[in-house]
C-alpha cells in the first residue's frame, strides 16, 4: 500500500466545502473518496487535505494524500479519477509520496487569492468567481492597512468560528493588493488561516478603502480579539486557494 499525493483543482460553487458534512452529500472530499473506493474496491478511503475550504470556495491546487492498495500507476490513477469525478473537480497530478508525508501536518504555508470585480458591465462569465463591487475603494489606503495586518498576530477578531478553542495566532507574511483591468485582487500568504479569515480580512480592508475605518485602527483589532469589531465577511465565491507549500525532500 503506497501513500499518494494529489494536486486537486475544483469549482466549489455547488459544494458544502471540502470536508464531510452530516447529511450533506455534496462535498469535495466525499466525491473524491467515493471514486477512490470504487477504484480500489475498498469499503472506504480516507483522503487527507492540507486544509478545509468552506462552502463555495474554490481551489486551483489543493494538496491531499491517501493510502491506496492498487496496481495502477500514478498516471492511471489520475486518469481514472478524472474519468469518474464530476466536471467541476480535476485531479491535476498524482505521485507516490514518502510513507511519512501528511498533507495537513507537513504543510508550511498557503496562498489564497480573493477577486473583486470593479468593471462597469456585468461579469457574465466570471459571476461565480468574483465579488462585484458597486464602488471603487481607495487602494493605497488598503495597502497601508495591510501593512498593519502582516506579521505574527492573534487573529481572533478575524476568525469565523467564535467558539474556537485552539490558538488563533497566525503569521501572515504578505498581503498583495493589485488592480488589473476590471479586477481587484487580494493575495494572502501565511503559515495558516482560520475559518473565514481571508474573507474577513478582505471585508475589513474594503471597509478601509471605503472610508468606514482607518488603517491606523487595525492594531486595535488584535488587542480586542472580538469578531464583531472586524469587517464584514465577503462572499465565498471570490475566494480561491492558490497553492500549499511544503519543504523539499
Amino acid at each position: 500500500m503506497n501513500n499518494y499525493k494529489f494536486t486537486i483543482s475544483y469549482d466549489g460553487s455547488r459544494y458544502y466545502g471540502w470536508e464531510h458534512q452530516p447529511g450533506k452529500d455534496l462535498t469535495i472530499q466525499g466525491k473524491i473518496e467515493t471514486v477512490l473506493a470504487r477504484m480500489t474496491g475498498s469499503d472506504s478511503v480516507d483522503v487527507i487535505s492540507a486544509g478545509r475550504t468552506d462552502a463555495g470556495v474554490h481551489a486551483l491546487a489543493l494538496t491531499a494524500n491517501a493510502r491506496l492498495n492498487t496496481d495502477l500507476s500514478p498516471q492511471q490513477i489520475r486518469d481514472y479519477m478524472n474519468r469518474y469525478l464530476p466536471e467541476d473537480i480535476c485531479i491535476r497530478d498524482v505521485r507516490i509520496a514518502s510513507d511519512k508525508f501528511h498533507a495537513r501536518y507537513n504543510c508550511i504555508g498557503k496562498t489564497y487569492r480573493y477577486t473583486c470585480y470593479i468593471g462597469q458591465l456585468k461579469p457574465v462569465f466570471d459571476r461565480k468567481y468574483v465579488y462585484v463591487l458597486d464602488k471603487m475603494p481607495d487602494v493605497e489606503k488598503m495597502r497601508e492597512a495591510a501593512g498593519y495586518l502582516t506579521g505574527k498576530h492573534d487573529f481572533a477578531s478575524f476568525c469565523g468560528n467564535v467558539h474556537m478553542k485552539k490558538s488563533t495566532v497566525r503569521t501572515l507574511d504578505t498581503i498583495d493588493i493589485r488592480v488589473s483591468g476590471d479586477y481587484l485582487t487580494f493575495t494572502y500568504h501565511g503559515d495558516g488561516f482560520l475559518r473565514s479569515m481571508v474573507r474577513i480580512l478582505t471585508g475589513t480592508l474594503l471597509e478601509v478603502g471605503w472610508g468606514k475605518r482607518t488603517p491606523e485602527s487595525m492594531p486595535s483589532l488584535f488587542h480586542e480579539k472580538r469578531r464583531a469589531l472586524a469587517g464584514f465577511t465577503v462572499p465565498a465565491k471570490g475566494l480561491c486557494l492558490i497553492q500549499d507549500d511544503y519543504n523539499r525532500g
